[in-house]
């Protein structure tokens, strides 16, 4: 860490669906990974586990109701994202993953708005269409996933990283 930067740590829980070579991500509309497909899932609220956030999450951004059927681990990401308010330049992104599957509701495209709601809507994505130019590193992280069985454990520095307008 330089000692121009200043981190603010996100606490997240995701969790990975995918049937028929679709993955279901949502379309970003906040934060770094604006612009982008990211992995349903979010922030953990106060007193809350990291199961029970990941299945709110998903009822919030795509109106499907999912079962947790495996703790697939942590990965750790330093974004380059300026937060004024905060002072910080970059954001530690710590993310929980889990498999999960969809077990009922009705799924919508668009997400009840409400504040802190920084999905655009969610959608099935065929996993060939996914790329570094158009997902969040959860999303790579994910097809990692699905053809390696396997997280990874590094800390993953995106100096490199461009936040959309």
């Amino acid at each position: 860490m330089s000692k121009n930067e200043q981190w603010h740590r996100h606490l997240g829980a995701y969790g990975i669906c995918f049937n028929d070579e679709k993955l279901l991500v949502i379309q970003k509309g906040g934060g770094p990974y604006f612009g982008r497909y990211d992995l349903p899932g979010g922030t953990v609220e106060a007193n809350e586990c990291l199961a029970a956030a990941v299945q709110r999450e998903f009822l919030e951004e795509t109106g499907i109701k999912v079962q947790i059927k495996e703790n697939l681990g942590v990965c750790e990401y330093l974004v380059p994202y300026e937060l004024t308010k905060r002072g910080t330049s970059h954001i530690h992104h710590v993310a929980a993953f889990y498999l999960v599957q969809n077990i009922g509701g009705t799924f919508t495209q668009t997400p009840e708005k409400f504040e802190g709601q920084d999905s655009l809507g969610a959608l099935w994505v065929p996993i060939k269409e996914i790329t570094a130019d158009n997902s969040s590193p959860l999303v790579l992280q994910a097809i990692q996933w699905l053809n390696t069985k396997k997280l990874s454990l590094e800390f993953q520095r995106l100096d490199t990283w461009v936040v959309l307008k």
